[in-house]
């Protein structure tokens, strides 16, 4: 194992600059791509987050970011709703199984003590998703029988959600918008659950406002709240938001929010621009990356406004084809 990966498995966040730079000098040296949109950027020695070059998350569908003398133990590819899938070249499953599993004990609860519905069939369908191998080892872990995963079978996972509660057992049910939409079109009682919304329509349905999302799944759940996952293909670590929608992102993880017409200047807590992330369990690729959603950071956590409008953007997208 990598010194800098047994750092990261046993860190506690006390001091993430410190490591971040430690991991950036290691990619600066290891990871190809990486060096050459640096050496672009004219940013080859930082000394703060902030100087740090953030990867636009493009290069993920047009390159292969991976680590020198490295070969990718799994290959991750993105929903492909815009056509082109990105992939995420990763070295090792077992990192970041390590880093979900403790990101998802400390915010969500211990899946030994629960039952996990699943409701992601464009997921399944497509294959290769990290969210289904996270959430598969998820059900694993629960060591319930009731737990499983479903395309369309939304009947069966009332029942299995009902089982589970006459048993006492604690409900989580990862899903997709739409399906989750589609689920609420039947009314049922989940006021118990704790659910877990993934993403957006994917296509199926037409687009709405995350909190317009919540509401009607509320309503149609009879729940007083739902939770979301913030992750993606091009990372290992994940947030996750509670009653009040703030994202908290997993301890690897740590966001900064960049203006939007000048990618190397960022902004102050509360302004909204565009989300660059720091997931240091991205050794092995690449842990800076510039996404394309609009956020706001605040004390507590971080809020997703939207996708960029590539037609207004005009940032830095150096060697980006």
């Amino acid at each position: 194992m990598h010194p800098l990966e047994e750092r990261i498995r046993n860190f506690d966040s006390s001091d993430f600059e410190s490591l971040a730079l430690d991991v950036f000098r290691f990619q600066y040296e290891n990871v190809p791509d990486y060096r050459e949109y640096c050496n672009y950027s004219g940013r080859t020695n930082p000394s703060t987050l902030e100087q740090i070059p953030f990867l636009p998350i493009r290069f993920f569908k047009s390159h292969q970011i991976i680590a020198n003398n490295f070969e990718p133990e799994v290959l991750f590819k993105s929903s492909g709703t815009g056509g082109e899938r990105s992939t995420h070249f990763v070295a090792f499953k077992d990192l970041y199984r390590h880093t979900f599993q403790k990101i998802y004990q400390n915010q969500i609860g211990n899946p030994n003590d629960q039952v996990i519905l699943a409701l992601l069939p464009n997921y399944l369908e497509q294959g290769e998703s990290s969210l289904v191998f996270m959430v598969d080892q998820l059900i694993q872990n629960s060591q319930s029988k009731l737990s499983g995963f479903f395309l369309s079978e939304y009947d069966a996972l009332i029942e299995r959600y009902q089982q589970a509660t006459s048993l006492g057992k604690q409900v989580v049910i990862f899903g997709v918008s739409y399906a989750l939409l589609d689920l609420a079109m039947r009314n049922p009682d989940l006021s118990k659950a704790t659910i877990i919304e993934t993403g957006g329509m994917k296509g199926r349905r037409k687009e709405m406002t995350k909190a317009e999302l919540h509401q009607s799944l509320k309503t149609g759940l009879n729940c007083e709240n739902i939770s979301s996952e913030y992750g993606m293909t091009e990372l290992l670590s994940q947030g996750y938001s509670a009653r009040d929608g703030l994202f908290v992102p997993g301890h690897t993880m740590r966001i900064l929010i960049r203006e939007v017409n000048d990618p190397f200047h960022y902004i102050a807590n509360g302004k909204t621009g565009g989300i660059n992330i720091i997931d240091l369990a991205n050794l092995y690729s690449c842990s800076f990356i510039e996404t394309q959603d609009l956020g706001k950071l605040h004390e507590n956590g971080f809020e997703i406004m939207g996708r960029f409008d590539h037609s207004d953007v005009r940032g830095c997208n150096l060697m980006v084809q």
